[in-house]
């Protein structure tokens, strides 16, 4: 039997980093295999980013056809032995979600919908959400945290089980800063900042790290990402702060460029960090039949002419890909910021952004239904014409009209689009006054992470498993390409049952 030779302040038998979905289920599967669970969160409330999410969960009917989406979708960036064992997982998953949400008679639905890309196996998914947990009132349990309904449903259900079970003790406020490990590089416990200074934490089978990615970390995004900058759209507290300590040890990394996004406004008070992102339009698939609504949006950039389709298939995940393009002959980036534009008809559809976040110190901005507020406070400015809005956005006037008048003729006679958007979401630039606001690059949730095996088990670039190590949801996620919608939370209860059981399996160390 394996022994410690460090001291420590106390010691449990599993340790989780991260209460979001990911961390929540890993808990959950540790305690129930017979193990003490200390679920450390370093913000002040728990949800991280899994809270303000949809609460759509992909689930599949068919893990064969499900594979064939997986591997076309990442496009060779993750082992397929990997994509393979979460293809067979996801037709399991409607079993294990019953069986949580009966702790609180949470009412699940199940809904047809395809994957976002009509490649082979996408008929193959479905979604589960979370449609309504009895005598449930939001905004009393989670006061800080803005989600649409079947995500913060979600969570409570996780909480509710997380509650329950009188193994797992949560800690807020407690962020693991080090991983503490032997000779051989087996892990033995976590550094923990707490109020009263740094307390050392011992793990007799391990730590599973549940804490998320880095999209409120702007050094890693430099790192990572060419374009700048990003805006994150949920929380400060993910700054990559698994990742570091994991590569202290070697751990390998995959994918670091690929994250969930799209684009959005910066408010005017620099005090609210996160990207208010546009609105979200249904989803449409290329190829079949669909229902896209009307848009009442361009996008121009900085040389007052439209360069992407504003609304993507999937425009929540792919949106902000096409503000990274960099023109050496100008040294900038032409798009960063970029222009939303609309009409007076357009300012009366509906509100163009919403926000959703989970902090326990900044309000959730709450968008004006007819978008005047945001005039008012400078977030969206309006011109009386064309050559206004061209002045004020400071683009060249010529190629600003010529985009007027070429979009309101595609407008009206259904002609091809040169960037792909269905006729259907076109909705022509009418009489002024219009309206306009800088719209930048906004991150949901990162996809690069931590490589691991089937059983989640931390690797070096070597292929070698880090002792004791394990990693559960976003930090680790395998989407390398293209995103799955519903993926990454049907990824969280996944990986962090299989990371908890394997960790509760671990040989114990012995004191």
């Amino acid at each position: 039997m394996a022994r410690r030779a460090e001291k420590f302040d106390e010691i449990t038998d599993v340790i989780v980093a991260g209460y979001g979905f990911a961390g929540a289920a890993a808990a959950i599967a540790a305690a129930d295999a017979g193990k003490r669970v200390l679920l450390l969160e370093k913000m002040a409330v728990p949800g991280g980013i899994s809270i303000c999410s949809g609460g759509g969960m992909r689930v599949a009917t068919d893990a064969d056809k499900a594979l064939a989406y997986l591997r076309a979708t990442n496009a060779g960036s993750v082992p397929d032995e990997l994509l393979a064992a979460f293809a067979v997982e996801l037709t399991r998953l409607p079993g294990e979600l019953a069986a949580l949400a009966a702790i609180n008679g949470a009412k699940l639905t199940t809904l047809d919908r395809p994957a976002s890309y009509a490649l082979a196996g996408h008929d193959a998914f479905q979604f589960i959400e979370v449609e309504s947990v009895p005598d449930f009132d939001a905004s009393t349990e989670y006061p800080n945290a803005t989600s649409l309904r079947a995500g913060i449903n979600a969570f409570k259900v996780l909480d509710d089980n997380v509650r329950a079970r009188d193994r797992i003790e949560v800690r807020l406020s407690s962020p693991v800063e080090r991983l503490v490990h032997g000779d051989a590089g087996e892990i033995l416990g976590v550094e923990v900042r707490t109020a009263n200074g740094s307390r050392r934490i011992g793990t007799r089978h391990g730590v599973i790290l549940a804490c998320g990615g880095f999209e409120s970390d702007a050094v890693m995004q430099r790192q990572f990402w060419q374009f700048y900058p990003v805006l994150p759209a949920a929380t400060r507290g993910n700054t990559g702060d698994g990742i570091r300590m994991a590569q202290v040890l070697g751990a390998d990394i995959w994918h670091m460029w690929h994250f969930h996004g799209s684009y959005g406004f910066r408010h005017t008070d620099p005090a609210y960090v996160f990207g208010i992102r546009t609105k979200k339009l249904p989803d449409w698939v290329p190829g079949l039949p669909s229902a896209p609504v009307r848009m009442s949006w361009i996008l121009v950039d900085q040389t007052g002419r439209r360069f992407m389709n504003e609304y993507e298939p999937y425009a929540h995940d792919t949106g902000h890909r096409a503000f990274d393009r960099f023109d050496a002959t100008t040294t900038r980036f032409p798009a960063m910021p970029a222009y939303l534009v609309f009409d007076e008809a357009g300012r009366r559809m509906y509100p163009v952004a919403k926000s959703f976040i989970n902090d326990p110190e900044i309000k959730t901005y709450d968008w004006s239904q007819d978008n005047l507020r945001e005039v008012g406070l400078g977030i969206l400015k309006r011109a009386e014409s064309i050559a206004e809005l061209a002045r004020l956005m400071k683009v060249p006037e010529p190629a600003l009209a010529e985009t007027f008048v070429r979009w309101n003729r595609e407008c009206t006679d259904n002609s091809v689009d040169d960037f792909g958007r269905p006729a259907a979401t076109r909705v022509p630039l009418g009489s002024p006054p219009y309206y306009f606001g800088e719209v930048w690059p906004v991150v949901s949730n990162t996809q690069g992470g931590l490589v691991h095996d089937v059983g989640q088990r931390v690797r070096n670039p070597f292929g070698e498993v880090i002792p004791r190590l394990y990693v559960a949801g976003e930090l680790g996620s395998i989407w390398g390409f293209l995103y799955l919608a519903g993926g990454n939370l049907a990824e969280c209860f996944i990986s962090g049952r299989i990371a908890g059981g394997n960790v509760a399996a671990e040989t114990a160390l012995a004191p």
